[in-house]
Formats: structure tokens, sequence, C-alpha cells
């Protein structure tokens, strides 16, 4: 597996220390409304965010909420489609609650953008996202964010829950897959 990988860009020292960072400022922005006892979820796309999101959520130190959810936009491809498919939706009300989107990357934004617009239909008391990768491309769809933890090249990214072709999601770091592996 480690001999696909062209170039290490996040140790994972380095992931662990942003997600610390991240953590804190999501505790720091939330504090009041945990205060007040309003609910807080905390919610990750299945699967690529499912590493991110457990992790950031040991570092918010206010009662939350976890939830899964389960889109597909890529098929089998290594682009994304544009179109989203729902493949498994929340399990929790997010009515009148503070929604946080736990995001492993943010690439053209087409996904998130139509997930935000999804989730606004039922009504929450509040939408913010948490991503762990922007990714530099033309085009992309401005989507406002609360915290990021990097801004990466415009490669093909795995490790730390990301994948090519359900692999390479348990790297430890994240890195650039050689093209020699996805032009095959």
């Amino acid at each position: 597996m480690h001999n696909d990988i062209k170039e290490v860009l996040y140790t994972e020292d380095v992931i662990k220390k942003r997600v610390h960072e991240l953590g804190q400022l999501v505790t720091e922005t939330y504090r009041s409304q945990a205060e007040a006892g309003e609910p807080i979820i905390l919610l990750s796309v299945l699967r690529g965010g499912a590493v991110f999101m457990c992790d950031l959520a040991r570092e918010i130190e206010l009662p939350i909420e976890m939830d899964f959810m389960a889109v597909s936009s890529y098929g089998s491809g290594v682009k994304s489609s544009g179109q989203v498919q729902i493949i498994k939706d929340l399990s929790t009300n997010i009515a009148g609650k503070h929604l946080i989107v736990a995001e492993d990357i943010l690439d053209s934004g087409l996904t998130l953008t139509y997930l935000i617009d999804y989730f606004r239909a039922s009504k929450p008391a509040s939408i913010s996202v948490v991503t762990l990768l922007r990714k530099k491309v033309e085009n992309q769809m401005p989507v406002e964010c609360l915290g990021i933890g990097f801004e990466c090249p415009n490669e093909f990214i795995v490790g730390y829950g990301l994948d090519y072709a359900e692999k390479y999601r348990n790297l430890p770091y994240i890195g650039i897959l050689k093209p020699s592996v996805y032009e095959s």
C-alpha cells in the first residue's frame, strides 16, 4: 500500500494536532448553545468522513450526538458525477438542533451544497461545516466552513478515511496516490 503513495502530505502527528485545534474551535463556537441545553449533532458522510468525525468528536468538549449518512456522487470513478444519491439517510431528527457536518474533503463542493440544501428542509437551528481538507480546484462551489484542516493540492488524495476503490482508508497519514494506480 505505502508503495502506491507518491508523497505524504500530512503525517499522523500533523493530522492529530490539527484535528485537536478544530475540536477546540467547535467547542468554543458552540459552548453557549451547549450550556443552554441546545442539542448539537455531529454528522459524517460515510465512509470517508468517519475516521475524521470520530477523532474530531473526541476533541469536542461538549455533549454531542453523532449520526451518519451515506451518499454517492462518484460511483466507481475518480471524479464526481455531479449527481447525488442518498444511500442511507440520517437516523436523527435534526429539526431545531445544531448540525455540524464533519466532511473529509471539500472538492467540487457539489455534494456538500446539495446536502446543505437537503438539511435546510428539516429546519435545524444551524448548519456548519468542518472539513479536514479543502482542495484547490477551479469552479468550486462556495461552501462556507466553520473550520478547514488543510488546503490541499488538486491531486488524488488517500489515507485517513479517504480511498481509491475502497483501499487506502486505513493509512494513518494523508498522501497523494501515484497516478499509475488509478490510470491503469
